[in-house]
């Protein structure tokens, strides 16, 4: 890193530290609105216990009033009549949104303890990704059926779903809600969007700055709140058109029931507990830093992280002396200092969560081989800070190798064969993401092909360097797709034209 960046990171962490909290009202149909029912609620770094932001906590009535706009908006129909405006909307929030980087990277830091660089990472993912989803709004085609006979010509038409309810959760909340309102956008749908309450502040500026660039009144609304007072009511609305939800499995599996009632359309990603297979053929260097990259990342809390690390059994002696003398030397502490590897949880209950995990393995008989505890004394005290963890001999039955854990807890296992490999990959209720490493192309080929997963990182993990790639889950890690053309068509309906001309 430059000495450039490193003073910019340093005066953002400075401003940051001085500037007053700000406290922010619903923004519905273009404006800024105070809840309804006065209540606010604010939000804490986790690194720390400073204040971040002061939020505002929607009624029923206030979710009533998004959503109405959001239909208003929708059925004038003056969004979805021009893909070009779109296009152009989108592309100067994107050159706005990076203006800001400086302000936006640090404010979502201290809201979810992640390390400023990973922060920085972030919102340029979001910029990524809303630039591909600008670049397809006038790319939206159907298709034409004119040779089935001479009389009748068939058009397969495009159009979009309409109002859709975004739920973003806080782990990944800038680039998760680009995935979302990205597609919103281009295909001309209009949006209410639920932000997690720990992560309203970053999600309330994106907003701030598309309605800067001229995003009509109406097409994006957000309100934040409890979920058990709006968010169920989001997702039954009869207005609602469309649910697309990141977060729990077991969340997932209430917004399907909820959904059922009128056949709501839903996208769900879900859950995951991801392989991360390295053969004895790998390059071990790489597949080391890429196994500490798979689990540390945010902490651990990722939906796709490599939590489960499967080693052929000829390499797990020197491959864990090189990931321990790694894990080793991460620097865990305050997300803003520009050496800080690894930064708190988001939260109290989740720390405690994954100090559940840790005492569990130990019960179930694997063996902890690293970190295990929380941190405590200066400059731990205020926050939710809890070592990198390791856990080597478990058994792909126990608990903390099939139940997501959400946090930096890896557990280690071996295999002496390319079929035994597979089958424990394949052996959990989860499929969003494996990786695999291997110099063989048969081997990762028949790896990538057998494995269920909806994402399969091959020599490297969580990403290859190609951007807006499809991403969703096999079995109860999800239902539809996420990013790219598939992400696209989510929010678009299919109808079928029947043109008889005689």
């Amino acid at each position: 890193m430059s000495l450039n960046a490193l003073d910019r990171q340093k005066g953002a962490r400075e401003l940051t530290t001085q500037a007053e909290v700000k406290k922010y009202d619903l923004f519905i149909d273009g404006e800024w609105r105070q809840p309804s029912g006065g209540e606010t609620m604010q939000r804490l770094n986790p690194a720390d216990q400073s204040p971040v932001a002061t939020l505002p906590m929607a009624t029923e009535s206030d979710l009533d009033a998004a959503v109405g706009a959001a239909r208003k908006a929708f059925d004038d129909g003056a969004w979805a009549a021009s893909a070009k405006r779109r296009a152009r909307v989108m592309l100067d929030a994107v050159a706005r949104i990076r203006s800001e980087i400086d302000t936006l990277a640090p404010l979502l830091s201290r809201e979810v303890g992640k390390p400023l660089a990973e922060a920085r990472i972030e919102v340029l993912s979001m910029i990524n990704t809303f630039e591909a989803y600008a670049s397809m709004a006038d790319n939206i085609r159907g298709r034409a059926i004119s040779n089935a006979t001479p009389s009748a010509l068939g058009v397969v038409l495009k159009e979009p779903v309409g109002v859709a309810g975004l739920i973003i959760p806080w782990n990944w909340p800038l680039a998760l809600l680009s995935w979302k309102l990205g597609a919103v956008l281009a295909t001309g749908c209009t949006a209410v969007v639920k932000p997690s309450i720990h992560t309203g502040a970053t999600t309330y500026e994106v907003a701030r700055i598309f309605s800067e660039a001229g995003v009509p009144a109406g097409v994006i609304n957000v309100i934040s709140g409890r979920s058990g007072v709006i968010g169920e009511k989001l997702i039954t609305h009869a207005s609602i058109d469309k649910v697309s939800f990141t977060g729990s499995t077991a969340t997932g599996r209430r917004i399907m029931e909820l959904a059922a009632g009128n056949v709501r359309r839903i996208t769900l990603e879900l859950g995951g507990k991801s392989a991360n297979v390295v053969f004895a053929d790998a390059d071990l260097d790489a597949a080391v830093a890429g196994a500490q990259a798979a689990v540390f990342l945010n902490c651990g809390q990722t939906c796709h992280a490599g939590t489960r690390l499967l080693l052929q059994r000829r390499i797990h002696g020197e491959f864990m002396e090189k990931l321990l003398a790694l894990v080793d030397g991460m620097k865990v502490g305050d997300p803003l200092d520009p050496s800080t590897n690894m930064g708190p949880v988001v939260s109290e209950e989740q720390l405690r969560i994954v100090e559940g995990y840790i005492e569990l393995g130990k019960q179930e008989g694997a063996r902890l081989v690293k970190g295990g505890n929380r941190l405590t004394g200066a400059p731990y005290d205020k926050g939710f800070f809890i070592e990198p963890t390791v856990f080597v001999e478990v058994d792909n039955h126990m608990r903390i190798a099939q139940e997501e854990i959400f946090g930096p807890v890896l557990t280690v296992a071996t295999f002496d064969d390319f079929n035994e490999a597979l089958a424990i990959a394949n052996d959990t209720a989860y499929g969003l993401a494996a990786g695999v490493w291997s110099r063989d192309l048969r081997t990762v080929m028949r790896f990538a092909r057998g494995v269920k997963a909806g994402t399969v990182w091959v020599n490297s993990y969580h990403t290859a360097g190609i951007g807006n790639m499809p991403f969703g889950g096999y079995k109860q890690s999800g239902i539809g797709r996420e990013q790219g053309e598939e992400g696209l068509e989510t929010f678009l309906e299919t109808k079928a034209v029947h043109i008889n001309h005689g």
